[in-house]
């Protein structure tokens, strides 16, 4: 496999028709090599529109729902980040790159150690994994930035949205298969919110998150 000519083509034909404009995060997905991220049994799938599987039964984002989701964080190289499901790490070597800290926290030990040690071989130092459920965020540590919920939830999680920064933006996909929605929650002041509908999607499911309402988004 030509893998510069494969990267070229998930760029031009599943990232950029998806909607993915800006050429920061662009050219990054040149930079952060996605093969580095992905299990050497699947090393065929790493440039695919698709989720490719990963240890325990888990799946990476796609890599346009990584690039449409970086895009809309719109993230500074002054901010603080934290992720949840840290998957195989590559998202938040994405992050890493844009941001000044990013924290990614994985309730599962496996991919806790996966994440670690491919952020560590592609050196990027700016992003810690964590190995611990991340339903309720890292209330000690807040205020953050940006929140990313890197898979979906039934519903928008009010203690992650707690932990945001006044100006702070939170991204979750929200709802149920077989239709699902990206938001972006920026929170305005202490107790105001503004929600904005992205698109709609479907993504895997984070663990450790409730499943009550099948309407709320």
């Amino acid at each position: 496999m030509n893998i510069e000519q494969a990267r070229f083509n998930m760029i031009e034909q599943q990232i950029r028709p998806w909607g993915v404009l800006d050429a920061t995060v662009l050219s990054l997905l040149a930079v952060v090599k996605r093969e580095d991220f992905v299990p050497p049994e699947h090393q065929s799938l790493a440039f695919m529109d698709l989720e490719v599987p990963l240890p325990e039964g888990q799946r990476m984002l796609s890599p346009k729902m990584e690039a449409r989701l970086l895009q809309e964080l719109a993230l500074h190289k002054h901010e603080r980040v934290l992720e949840i499901g840290a998957g195989s790490g590559h998202m938040a070597a994405l992050l890493a790159h844009r941001a000044g800290q990013v924290i990614t926290v994985e309730k599962r030990a496996a991919l806790a150690r996966l994440a670690a040690t491919n952020l560590q071989r592609a050196a990027v130092v700016n992003a810690e994994v964590r190995h611990l459920d991340g339903a309720a965020g890292l209330p000690a540590e807040n205020p953050f930035d940006a929140i990313l919920l890197s898979g979906s939830v039934a519903e928008l999680p009010q203690a992650l949205l707690n932990q945001l920064k006044i100006g702070g933006r939170l991204i979750a996909v929200v709802g149920h298969e077989p239709i699902m929605r990206a938001v972006r929650v920026t929170r305005r002041s202490e107790g105001g919110f503004d929600h904005t509908e992205l698109f709609d999607t479907v993504a895997p499911r984070l663990e450790g998150f409730p499943e009550r309402s099948r309407f709320s988004f």
